[in-house]
């Protein structure tokens, strides 16, 4: 057996995952704790729960393959491939997956927090490989969308001026009475309502590629003070994000010219968000072809890195499950 291990420290899951030749032998997770009505957490706490957490999950991913079959780890150090972008939380990833290859003596590979998510979302979308495709990345913690070239480099196209969508939901629905992080719970409450049902509508703001939730969710704090139904607005939160990223996606495929877009991130998961953006991008653009990583490979994961991993070690990129 040959096995690739990958480590992931987000911040709001620790994340260890192994693959092999055939497919994903592994994929152990552990959400961090956030106390009710809150809205995330600081760093400091992150890492220190990131830390507990290792101690648990490394020793049984490990216990579950043959050390003498590991060739390789691969941990995100930095949320984008970009030298400057930098969370300390990620350093509780490094420096456990730095001790496992240390002590296996195999070789360490570093990615970006978003490298890895792409790369699960190619993982049954491996068509895409080999010629440029745009991606997005949506989640609480990053809101972009990017051109994706032949060797998987990512290009930045556009992004957020303010907050990235998943807080824009986690905020709503934390002033909703839900339990942070909010995604699957207001995603249930927004179920409820027909689409032919008459509900708020909130403005798609988007200037040369670059959306803004600030405003929004400021309108939409307002609906909650006024008392509006807390299901017709979560609804209402769902279809401003796909007109959002539908504009995204538009400016994204003129710039470029390409019409073929690879979602990921944890609010990319959501089947009501896509398919709600699918609706949309196949009546005003055709020839679009919009691809989705996996549901549970979609949210916070270190499956990604694990393929990275094997990946750079020379082995074919396409994996069975």
């Amino acid at each position: 057996m040959n096995a690739y291990i990958g480590v992931d420290t987000s911040c709001y899951t620790t994340s260890v995952a192994c693959v092999d030749e055939t497919g994903i032998v592994s994929d152990l997770r552990k959400v961090l704790s956030v106390k009710q009505g809150e809205r995330g957490l600081r760093q400091s706490d992150g890492l220190f729960q990131h830390i507990r957490n290792l101690e648990t999950l490394m020793p049984q991913l490990l216990h579950s393959i043959p050390a003498r079959g590991v060739r390789a780890v691969c941990v995100s150090v930095r949320p984008r491939p970009d030298e400057s972008s930098y969370m300390p939380v990620f350093l509780a990833g490094k420096m456990c997956a730095a001790a496992v290859a240390a002590a296996l003596d195999v070789p360490l590979f570093t990615a970006s927090h978003q490298e890895g998510h792409l790369r699960a979302a190619l993982h049954g979308n491996e068509e895409l490989i080999g010629q440029p495709f745009l991606g997005m990345h949506i989640s609480g913690g990053t809101t972009e969308a990017f051109l994706v070239d032949q060797s998987l480099g990512i290009s930045l196209l556009s992004g957020t001026e303010d907050l990235h969508a998943g807080q824009f939901v986690d905020r709503v629905g934390v002033a909703m009475g839900m339990h942070f992080p909010c995604g699957k719970q207001m995603e249930a409450l927004a179920s409820e309502v027909h689409a032919k049902r008459s509900f708020p509508k909130l403005p798609a703001i988007v200037h040369g590629g670059m959306c803004s939730f600030s405003g929004v969710e400021t309108q939409a704090q307002t609906l909650i003070k006024g008392g509006a139904d807390y299901a017709e607005l979560a609804y209402a939160v769902y279809d401003c994000m796909a007109r959002t990223f539908q504009k995204m996606l538009l400016y994204a495929m003129e710039k470029t010219g390409v019409t073929r877009a690879l979602l990921a991130g944890g609010v990319a998961s959501s089947p009501l968000l896509r398919a709600m953006l699918r609706e949309r991008m196949e009546k005003r653009a055709k020839g679009v072809a919009l691809f989705f990583g996996e549901s549970a490979l979609s949210s916070d994961n270190a499956v990604g890195n694990a393929l990275i991993c094997r990946d750079l070690a020379g082995l074919p990129k396409k994996v069975g499950t």
